[in-house]
């Protein structure tokens, strides 16, 4: 008499893990890409955002919402937190209240990867120029700079893969394509790149700081005082640099005594108005005349100043 065999179960195929490509062996799951890598500007997305510090709030319920490739002009009286706003947006304050996202990171979890991506273009008091060096030693030590720090490790591991020419090739390449961006020829400076930074014009220094940030390839920039002590011609060149530039995919961030009705290219232009008692306002609430200042202005200034200092410490 022979015993029944029970048919063998079929085996069973292991389910596609989600988010793996199919293509990739099994097993193995497709890591989603960074969004600090991901090529293009950074759109800005803050909701009722402030920063309080030891003498108060330094700036509060400010609310800013712009697409990637846009400029967003941080404008308002002396003292009402511009400043702090701009290095908070790019992961260099911690935030008191409210949530941002920039470029899809939110900034109170992922403040270290936005600062990879958002580069300080001219910020006094936290990245300034070394006036003794010139302009071609600036160059050249932010280029070294941003291959042996800036690079994402892969990127970095191929680059020392390639031979010291091609290294060489590509360091120029960045550079010359930094200075196109800024619109710095260094044939027009008095002695070329051999020019001092205290020889150069305001206008000239603040190309010099964008094709420096630029080098990096960020997403975001951001730059302070963009008008301060420029004529009017002078002011609509520094503004068609910025608009030049986040035509070009990068949003920048740019601190104002007053914005510009508009920028060439009908580059997106998002105004944020700051002020001590109501927080952000549109650009139409923004008042006519500076308003005059106050007790309350001088203790946000050493607020900000107090800021400076550590965000330049660290």
């Amino acid at each position: 008499m022979t015993r029944h065999q029970p048919e063998p179960e079929p085996e069973r195929q292991p389910e596609p893990d989600a988010g793996r490509d199919p293509a990739a062996p099994a097993g193995r799951a497709t890591p989603a890409p960074d969004p600090a890598e991901l090529p293009g500007g950074a759109a800005v997305e803050a909701e009722r955002i402030g920063l309080k510090g030891p003498r108060g709030w330094v700036f509060r319920e400010v609310t800013v919402e712009a697409a990637p490739g846009s400029v967003v002009a941080l404008t308002g009286a002396s003292g009402t937190g511009r400043t702090c706003l701009l290095l908070a947006l790019t992961g260099r304050m911690k935030l008191t209240e409210g949530e941002a996202r920039i470029g899809g990171l939110r900034l109170r979890k992922q403040a270290a990867a936005i600062r990879r991506t958002a580069a300080l273009a001219h910020v006094p008091g936290v990245d300034d120029l070394e006036p003794s060096l010139t302009v071609g030693e600036h160059l050249r030590e932010r280029v070294l700079l941003q291959r042996r720090y800036g690079t994402a490790p892969l990127a970095a591991l191929k680059a020392a893969l390639r031979s010291p020419r091609q290294r060489r090739a590509d360091a120029r390449r960045v550079h010359d394509e930094a200075l196109a961006a800024a619109g710095l020829d260094l044939a027009t400076l008095p002695k070329g790149p051999r020019t001092a930074v205290r020889d150069l014009e305001r206008l000239e220094r603040l190309r010099l700081c964008v094709a420096l940030a630029l080098i990096g390839r960020p997403r975001l920039i951001a730059v302070d005082d963009v008008d301060l002590k420029l004529s009017a011609p002078l002011r609509e060149e520094a503004w068609a640099l910025l608009a030049s530039v986040a035509a070009s995919g990068v949003t920048v961030l740019a601190v104002c005594g007053e914005a510009p009705a508009g920028l060439p290219g009908d580059v997106p232009l998002v105004v944020v108005v700051t002020d001590r008692a109501t927080g952000a306002r549109t650009a139409e609430d923004a008042p006519a005349e500076p308003a005059p200042k106050t007790d309350d202005t001088d203790e946000t200034e050493k607020e900000t100043a107090d800021a400076l200092a550590e965000t330049g410490r660290a």
